[in-house]
């Protein structure tokens, strides 16, 4: 009997863009602009030792501030051998950021018609949290 074994080593990854068919609704676009301020939120407050919780009520705090509902889900979460481990970025979290680790953020602004959302991967170093991604964060727009 043979057996199958793997030599793929790696990190899991994510990054996420909203993609449009022509012009996007104006709508779109302010919701985007928020989500990618909160993810500009999120990064700069993730340290080595900052409180995830302490976080995600700042990101809260911040939708709320520009009235849009406060996020309810996992916005943003350790990753490595796992698409999803922690610390997560909850209330109930514990666990502190440390240097070296691996966090994906990816906030959310919606209203009724509209729904903005980015995802990069972000380093946590000495000096704060460093964007891995190089894609633009923008819109991408496929002309019809």
């Amino acid at each position: 009997m043979k057996t199958f074994e793997t030599k793929a080593r790696g990190y899991y990854g994510e990054v996420g863009r909203t993609w449009v068919l022509g012009e996007p609704p104006k709508e779109l676009l302010k919701v985007w602009d928020v989500a990618v301020e909160a993810q500009k939120l999120t990064a700069g407050l993730s340290k080595p030792g900052a409180s995830p919780a302490a976080i995600f009520a700042a990101n809260n705090e911040f939708l709320v501030g520009k009235g849009y509902p406060k996020e309810t889900r996992l916005y943003a979460h350790g990753q490595g051998y796992d698409l999803v481990e922690r610390p997560f970025y909850r209330p109930e979290e514990y666990m502190s950021l440390q240097a070296n680790m691996l966090v994906a953020i990816h906030p959310t602004a919606f209203t009724e018609g509209s729904y903005g959302y980015c995802c990069d991967n972000y380093l946590i170093t000495d000096k704060g949290a460093e964007r891995l991604h190089k894609t633009p964060l923008e819109i991408f727009v496929v002309d019809l």
